[in-house]
């Protein structure tokens, strides 16, 4: 639904989203309903980067306003994270939750058929978006109920891989989601979404190789470093060479990191409530700012330097999960361990689409979706081998996944012996 749907209960505003989110809430409280498995590392860091933006609030110029606004940010991120960490109890959770997300985005992209073919936006009876949608170098860019043609296409490559995940359990499901998916990318006619898709699609090839991810890694790194000496211009600006549907502004996200990097200074500390001298262009909507059109420089922008890490460790966090659990865990079948793995190649589209693109709308959902799922899955495997060493691991190989032979095997093990 577009964000114009909703209520306003005095200077606060509670768009079809954050209705839902609340009613979950009242739910989760009358019920005394908790999060399976206690609160993890990512749990703790999601209500530290919350604190802290609301605490930098204190720092800016109209506190009251900037805490307005940034209690809607807390209330849509940790409303959505901690609800699906509440209802989403076991890995089988998870991947049903990944069903429901393809079936939800099913009319979308038949709404998007419609719109591209028929130069019109159903949507645009309800408000919030245009009857006809932008056009730009001669293509029409498809947007149904978001707020940008970049962000309905992002939600499409994002969710790629999670129905691509579903192969093994369930395979109507993951062509129709394929398919959804790739509809929604090609109608955006987006150059953001197209690379977004690619780099899902690229993790889920990498799948085979998962045991070599280091070297991966270190390659990425590598050349990266390579490529800065190489070129005149810092390395992050070959965004601006990458134009696949036309119209693209990859200098500007370029021009964008250097310039945050310039002014430093600026925001550093608890952020900044003026850009607009950042970049020769500016925004229509506001005359203090420029186009942000970069999640990771957006938490800065918001509350510093201290909130742009704590974004960046929670996906870094996510990333340590899906590995432990394909490392660690013994007993989930491969089918889940592929879900698992389809869940980081989510999590990577995600980290590299923040590059390019700043989430607002409700695109933001399947951001905290993705991280709560992976810390869903995390939670629900074979707590032992997880927590055991790796040279011990071995060790549990023979015994069943029954929680107690598990407990009797780790203890074997802390004395010295073998489980019998």
């Amino acid at each position: 639904m577009p964000l114009s749907q909703g209520i306003e209960i005095g200077t606060f505003h509670f768009p079809i989203i954050r209705l839902i989110v609340l009613a979950g809430v009242i739910r989760a409280i009358l019920r005394t309903e908790r999060i399976a498995n206690g609160l993890n590392s990512m749990d703790c860091l999601m209500l530290a980067w919350s604190f802290w933006l609301i605490v930098s609030s204190v720092f800016h110029e109209d506190p009251s306003s900037t805490l307005k606004f940034n209690l809607g940010l807390v209330f849509n991120a940790c409303g959505i994270y901690f609800l699906i960490r509440v209802y989403c109890q076991s890995l089988e959770d998870a991947m049903n939750l990944s069903r429901i997300t393809v079936f939800i985005l099913i009319p979308l992209a038949v709404e998007m058929i419609q719109e591209k073919m028929a130069a019109h936006n159903i949507f645009s009876l309800l408000g919030g978006v245009p009857d006809i949608p932008n056009i730009r170098e001669g293509k029409l860019r498809a947007q149904g109920p978001f707020a940008h043609a970049i962000l309905a296409g992002t939600v499409g490559a994002v969710v790629l891989p999670l129905a691509v995940g579903l192969w093994s359990r369930d395979r109507k499901t993951a062509i129709a989601g394929t398919i959804t998916c790739l509809t929604i990318i090609v109608t955006s006619a987006s150059s953001g979404p197209f690379m977004s898709g690619l780099f899902a699609l690229g993790s889920l090839l990498v799948w085979p190789y998962r045991n070599h991810m280091r070297l991966f890694r270190w390659a990425a790194l590598l050349i990266y470093i390579a490529l800065d000496v190489i070129m005149k211009p810092p390395a992050y600006y070959l965004l601006a060479r990458i134009d696949i549907s036309g119209g693209s502004t990859g200098w500007h996200r370029a021009r964008l990191i250097e310039s945050t990097i310039e002014h430093m200074d600026e925001w550093w500390f608890s952020g900044t409530d003026y850009t607009r001298h950042w970049m020769p262009s500016g925004v229509s909507w506001s005359p203090n700012h420029t186009d942000i059109t970069n999640h990771y420089i957006q938490m800065g922008i918001f509350g510093g330097m201290a909130l742009m890490l704590m974004f960046i460790a929670t996906i870094v966090i996510g990333f340590s999960y899906v590995g432990q659990i394909l490392r660690a865990s013994t007993s989930i079948s491969t089918e889940k361990q592929f879900f698992v793995w389809s869940l980081g190649a989510s999590l990577f589209a995600h980290a590299a689409t923040s590059i390019s693109v700043s989430y607002f709308d409700q695109s933001f959902v399947f951001l905290y979706l993705t991280l709560a799922a992976i810390s869903v899955s995390h939670g629900a495997v074979d707590r032992t081998s997880l927590e055991l060493p790796r040279n011990q691991q071995g060790i549990l190989q023979g015994t069943t996944g029954d929680w107690k032979t598990s407990r009797r095997a780790r203890r074997g093990v802390q004395q010295g012996g073998l489980p019998k």
